[in-house]
């Protein structure tokens, strides 16, 4: 990887990319702090070459990041930062979605809601983006089943790579996992994460893979299968064993196995 990223040094169009791809990849692995500072080089040569838009949207994927693994602060400040390089649709999409994690859902809402009124026709936007976005709303209100509701219409594409991303992230996946759990629907959200992990060749380096893990210990909990839920541990730790010692989910994860009989 480190070969192919100096290959691609000061080239136009290459350079970004990849660096961007090294630093999902950092964040795949929990070192954070490394993925930051790849992401920021992403950034600065997109806008070196002036594609402000891709620079936006480098920025918006580190908010998701961070939101995911519990750092909103973090989170709500990149979102901040990629609407002041394009307030783009895209941008402002991955920003609704990072904000309803990242304990923001009035603003996620309404970002969502202005989305909805300015591409009524979008259908990757209607049928995969927006509920995503609501779905993650209501897990954090506390609505699990209107989250489950909402995502019911995301099926028939989740396991696509729609834009703005090149890859699949399977992210409708993930939160009907996160909203079964909070539902305490142990065996349906073990099914999600377990969906996650069997279509490794959609998800790549998308961080949410490992997370996937860490979501299916829990619903292994949940279900009374303690020895699963050992072994989804000790996977998800192995994984990010080099990672960064202050990650918010990292500690409360640590703080669940302790917890274990």
């Amino acid at each position: 990887m480190q070969k192919l990223v100096s290959s691609a040094a000061g080239k136009p169009g290459a350079e970004d990319v990849l660096l961007e791809q090294q630093s999902d990849s950092e964040a795949y692995h929990g070192r954070f702090a490394r993925a930051r500072a790849l992401a920021q080089r992403a950034i600065d040569s997109a806008r070196h070459n002036g594609d402000q838009e891709t620079a936006g949207f480098y920025r918006v994927e580190s908010a998701l990041r961070e939101a995911a693994t519990g750092s909103g602060n973090q989170a709500r400040q990149d979102v901040i930062d990629a609407l002041g390089l394009a307030s783009t649709r895209d941008v402002q999409t991955l920003g609704a979605l990072a904000l309803a994690q990242a304990a923001d859902p009035a603003r996620a809402g309404s970002m969502a809601d202005d989305l909805s009124r300015r591409f009524p026709s979008d259908t990757l936007l209607k049928a995969y983006w927006l509920p995503t976005i609501r779905a993650a709303i209501a897990i954090r209100q506390g609505d699990a089943p209107k989250a489950i509701e909402f995502l019911q219409v995301v099926a028939p594409y989740e396991l696509g790579s729609p834009q703005p991303f090149q890859l699949g992230t399977l992210y409708p996946v993930y939160m009907r996992g996160q909203a079964y759990l909070a539902a305490n629907e142990a065996r349906a959200a073990a099914a999600e994460f377990q969906k996650i992990l069997d279509h490794r060749g959609v998800v790549l380096n998308f961080p949410l893979s490992p997370l996937a893990r860490l979501g299916l210990a829990q619903a292994r909990v949940l279900q009374g299968d303690m020895a699963g839920a050992k072994t989804a541990y000790q996977e998800f730790f192995a994984l990010w064993k080099d990672a960064d010692p202050d990650i918010p989910l990292l500690n409360q994860a640590r703080t669940e196995y302790s917890k274990l009989p």
